[in-house]
């Protein structure tokens, strides 16, 4: 017995030294050694900067073996911080600047440096500041001294989230313009966060019936063909339509559907299951379950709407974040909201808009990890418009003019290498999916004789 605990204490001690890094590098800041320097957020900031600090600290620690302190701006101000999002430090003064969309701002000033950007974007600022000034070889980095105002970095995609706003027409995301947000689970935002996105564009919806159902909407996101309404995961001529998700399982990367509908509902369908009917519930199962066997993360049907219940589609995503991480090949995951849809067919505009905030905090955990994590491309989109909204004019809110499905095209916004693809032009549903595909190297998906991907001009 004694032996055996001595053995137990020798591999503790063991695990605890491969834990920890062997031995400090030593790294300058503006000519201070890296462990001179704490690190500040307001206490009274979005979560995203406490996250941003975590993170600098962690990466911080994992590059040099030094465990910087992690402090609020209640504490006492010290000779050399890492201050992250405005505080109530002065050099938080010092660096008020505009930034646009997801830029942010960098300064350092009598011994310390500041980041600041809106919202989730401080995520890009702490990668940057990470990758450039901690970057592998570098023994001293020099800070700016005025300030700098940069977009974040993006790399070579291996991963894409591609965001579903279910009958999310342009209107739908202006309605932050008109409406007050006093939803207890938001940011307290004022616009649709796709707008921070660098690029936008548009995609037209109709199907081979016409104006859409999701079902067909899904399938030409989901497959790169457009279909009959009714159909899931099916081209025109009845046969199966290779999804993403199979296309990124064949790559052997890990994939995901989520949804606040279920599983079973049309757009998380046309992503994973093949029939010729949208209620054909008991096929649509068992091809969920093949996917599933074969390692597809589902996670669907949650429709909450408060602090409590936002936590856990927050925890939904995160879980789903791990596990796609797991895998070195990269992802495909699709999430969408689908209460857009559901609420604006009954002409219920506070509802639709509570659904939309809560897209919005989706929206923002999966950017803040894609600044994380510059290999990810994110695409926001829908499978069409629900409700007819339009506006008639002046500063009123816009009004809805049906209870159906409208032919009005839809927003696009991306993120990430390859993104800029999407900027400035309206494209057919079926050229997103043949995009991503072809982003990622795969250049024969999708429906090979008609809407071709996007391609960068030559010029």
């Amino acid at each position: 017995m004694k032996r055996l605990f001595a053995i137990l204490i020798i591999l503790s001690l063991l695990l605890s030294l491969c834990s920890c890094p062997r031995s400090n590098r030593k790294i300058y800041l503006d000519g201070v050694l890296i462990s001179e320097y704490s690190i500040v957020y307001s206490e009274d900031s979005l979560d995203y900067n406490k996250r941003a600090a975590e993170y600098l600290r962690d990466e911080i620690f994992s590059r040099t073996g030094y465990q910087l302190a992690l402090v609020t701006d209640a504490t006492e101000p010290a000779s050399h911080e890492i201050v992250v999002g405005q505080t109530r430090r002065a050099i938080s003064e010092t660096l008020s600047v505009e930034t646009e969309g997801l830029e942010f701002a960098i300064l350092a000033d009598g011994g310390s440096v500041a980041m600041e950007a809106d919202a989730f974007a401080i995520a890009g600022a702490a990668y940057y500041f990470i990758d450039t000034y901690l970057a592998q070889g570098n023994s001293s980095a020099t800070l700016p001294t005025e300030v700098l105002v940069r977009e974040p970095i993006t790399k070579e995609t291996t991963s894409v989230i591609l965001l579903i706003g279910d009958g999310m027409g342009v209107e739908q995301t202006r309605l932050f313009e008109y409406l007050e947000n006093s939803a207890e689970y938001s940011d307290g935002e004022d616009l649709f966060y796709g707008y921070m996105l660098p690029y936008h564009g548009y995609s037209r919806t109709d199907s081979l019936s016409g104006t859409t159902d999701s079902a067909a909407g899904g399938t030409a996101l989901a497959a790169g063909y457009k279909t009959y309404n009714g159909y899931v995961g099916l081209k025109g001529d009845g046969t199966p339509a290779t999804s993403l998700v199979e296309l990124f399982m064949s790559l052997n990367k890990a994939t995901a559907v989520m949804s606040t509908e279920s599983a079973t509902g049309a757009t998380p369908a046309s992503f994973s299951a093949h029939t010729d009917s949208r209620s054909n519930s008991s096929d649509i199962i068992d091809d969920q379950f093949e996917l599933e066997l074969d390692g597809t993360h589902f996670s669907c049907g949650f429709d909450y709407y408060d602090q409590r219940y936002m936590k856990m589609i927050e925890n939904n995503v995160i879980t789903a974040l791990e596990k796609m991480e797991a895998n070195p090949n990269g992802f495909f995951l699709m999430y969408e909201e689908a209460h857009i849809d559901k609420h604006s067919h009954s002409n219920d505009m506070e509802n639709t808009f509570l659904a939309l905030i809560r897209f919005n905090q989706v929206i923002a955990r999966f950017m803040e990890y894609a600044l994380y994590h510059p290999g990810t491309l994110v695409l926001i989109t829908a499978d069409h418009e629900t409700g007819d909204l339009r506006s008639d004019g002046g500063t009123d809110a816009p009004v809805y003019h049906s209870e159906d499905h409208s032919s009005a095209d839809v927003p696009v916004f991306a993120f990430g290498a390859g993104a800029e693809l999407f900027g400035g032009v309206t494209v057919e549903n079926v050229q997103i999916p043949k995009t991503l595909a072809s982003i990622i190297g795969v250049s024969d998906f999708g429906d090979r004789e008609s809407y071709p991907a996007l391609v960068k001009n030559q010029e």
